[in-house]
């Protein structure tokens, strides 16, 4: 057995035990998030024609992923141009046109992405002013070092205040170390807070394996109460199917892939939902509502 097959296998008894506990907390059959993410804030209609990119765009797939079984929509607006933007009123634009489509019946959650054009001020800045009913927020862009740490606190200190839903996105374990450790020192104004998994990001191909789950829910890793997933290439199905069983909620869509398991360009965002709404079904799993989400998603 080589080092790498020792670690796999390791991390494997971990998961165990945390799926031990998750099913303990949650029960086997309970509802799972499906959170659609439609477009992200690189790719265009050159990546793929059925990307919504307007607000119109963003309403329309909005209501076709709630009819496939979506209860959350992950928000990215864009310039007219089609370049990333974090600004208010393009915020308040889209969550206008959603709303209009849907109503209550999704929950909206914006980004506040820097993708490398705007500073943590600027980021926490256009969340305070669209005050949204949730917010995406990267703990790396937000807490780069220490000196960040302050403001940070403040921040979290408002949403909770404000009654927006923070969700914090992890890129690698050593992060959920780092947040459980301001969970401890008190940076982060709860005990409990939902996080995002994202799985295989920074590798080279940008396609995520099922296994890559591990290390985040390895025996020693901290352990967050309320969880997602999101993969990157033809597996993301899978990888987020393997999350939803041990105990997490999941995000697929444009911003991570393009491609249905059998590697076939997706048509729509509705069909990648529609492919892990299955796969949870046939599991004995159900798909959350809106309002079982908003429970689920509030820190505590």
């Amino acid at each position: 057995m080589n080092k790498n097959q020792d670690e796999t296998l390791s991390n494997a008894a971990g998961v165990s035990a945390q799926a031990a506990a998750a099913s303990a907390r949650i029960g086997f059959g309970a509802p799972v998030t499906i959170t659609v993410a439609p477009n992200g804030g690189r790719r265009t209609k050159v990546d793929h024609p059925a990307i919504p990119l307007t607000a119109n765009e963003l309403a329309r797939t909005a209501a076709e992923c709630l009819d496939a079984g979506a209860a959350m929509i992950h928000v990215h607006v864009r310039r007219p141009d089609g370049r990333h933007l974090l600004d208010a009123g393009a915020y308040r634009e889209a969550i206008a046109a959603i709303r209009s489509k849907v109503g209550q019946r999704m929950v909206i959650q914006i980004t506040s992405e820097a993708l490398g054009i705007y500073a943590p001020a600027e980021q926490i800045a256009v969340v305070k002013a669209v005050r949204p009913e949730a917010v995406s927020l990267a703990l790396r862009e937000l807490v780069p070092d220490a000196g960040a740490e302050s403001a940070f606190a403040e921040f979290l200190l408002w949403a909770k205040h404000a009654d927006v839903q923070p969700q914090i996105i992890l890129y690698d374990p050593a992060e959920a170390v780092q947040l459980s450790g301001m969970i401890e020192r008190g940076i982060v104004p709860w005990q409990q807070i939902p996080v995002l998994y994202v799985l295989g990001r920074y590798t080279v191909s940008q396609t995520s394996q099922p296994d890559d789950l591990l290390p985040f829910r390895a025996s020693a890793a901290p352990d967050f109460d309320n969880w997602s997933v999101c993969a990157f290439g033809r597996h993301e199905a899978a990888c987020v199917t393997a999350g939803a069983l041990l105990g997490g909620h999941i995000r697929v869509g444009f911003e991570n892939n393009l491609s249905l398991p059998d590697g076939e360009q997706a048509p729509s965002n509705a069909a990648l939902v529609s492919v892990v709404a299955s796969s949870i079904r046939q599991l004995g799993l159900t798909p959350c509502n809106a309002d079982e989400t908003r429970h689920f998603f509030t820190p505590r």
